[in-house]
């Protein structure tokens, strides 16, 4: 059986804003997105055997669900459609991207994994009714489904796709915490109103840098409050010569930086390091 290679870039948050809570329970968000070349590898291959094995290795293969995920959602639907009916899959993901980091790696996993079926087996799905299955599977998922960037417009969650590349240099910083997505938007008190969609669409990287470091992300006064250290984290990047802005990305607990250039983020990183000999980092260019 022929195996695929995928890769399942993560989603960097580079702000948020929560809007609104709506009546049933979720709530309205507006935030810039960007990716960077930090992957999951997916493999994946066809198996006679009558049912698919799903699998997940790496470093942050821990304290997932193999039976109830992205991917076994996404099959789920897909099946009900009457695709894939006798049809099952050998399915390993290489987790790079930590679990419960606000990255959404398991979003991007689905959304690649649609992707590739669409193409690869044919679905023959139009844009629609890719997105259309996306948002079943997960909030997140239909972002990651193009790797371009995106602002989220907070009019009925709206998302406007960027074509301009930023080329930004990041540090992430995970502090080990997995993070509940549900737990912190239950908690959270902040709340701001909608910055004009006109804003992100800035061609000079410099005004985008001071549009940023004026922005936040509401969740972080309750991801801080209920985890201490990750506020210790923001506050120590933010300090670091080159620095722009640090701040968490979606729900945390992964905490961004972005310098000014790569020499700075480096040095941070080993700072970070020094001190938090037990956090995981790493640097790298939003793509």
């Amino acid at each position: 059986m022929k195996k695929y290679l995928i890769k399942s870039f993560c989603k960097i948050n580079l702000s948020l804003r929560v809007l609104k809570k709506l009546n049933n329970g979720y709530h309205n968000i507006s935030s810039l997105i960007t990716f960077c070349d930090l992957h999951d590898v997916i493999s994946i291959c066809k198996t006679r055997k009558s049912n698919d094995k799903i699998t997940f290795s790496g470093k942050f293969k821990k304290g997932i669900n193999k039976k109830s995920n992205t991917i076994t959602k996404l099959l789920f639907i897909l099946r009900n459609k009457n695709f894939f009916k006798k049809q099952y899959f050998n399915i390993n993901v290489q987790k790079n991207i930590p679990h419960g980091s606000g990255l959404g790696g398991g979003s991007s996993n689905a959304a690649n994994l649609l992707n590739f079926f669409n193409l690869k087996m044919n679905l023959r799905l139009d844009n629609n009714k890719i997105d259309k299955i996306a948002n079943q599977v997960g909030f997140d998922v239909v972002v990651n489904l193009k790797k371009k960037n995106a602002f989220f417009t907070g009019a009925k969650e709206k998302l406007l796709r960027i074509k301009k590349r930023f080329g930004l240099n990041i540090l992430i910083v995970y502090p080990n915490i997995i993070c509940s997505t549900k737990k912190i938007y239950e908690k959270n008190r902040t709340f701001t109103s909608l910055r004009t969609r006109s804003s992100f669409y800035i061609e000079n990287k410099k005004k985008l840098i001071t549009l940023l470091k004026n922005d936040n992300n509401d969740l972080e006064k309750t991801v801080v409050k209920l985890y201490p250290k990750v506020g210790r984290i923001v506050d120590l990047i933010s300090i670091q010569n080159g620095c722009y802005f640090s701040r968490i990305t979606g729900s945390g607990s992964a905490c961004i930086g972005i310098f000014s250039d790569m020499k700075s983020a480096n040095y941070t990183k080993k700072l970070i390091k020094q001190k938090f000999p037990k956090y995981w980092s790493v640097t790298s260019k939003t793509i």
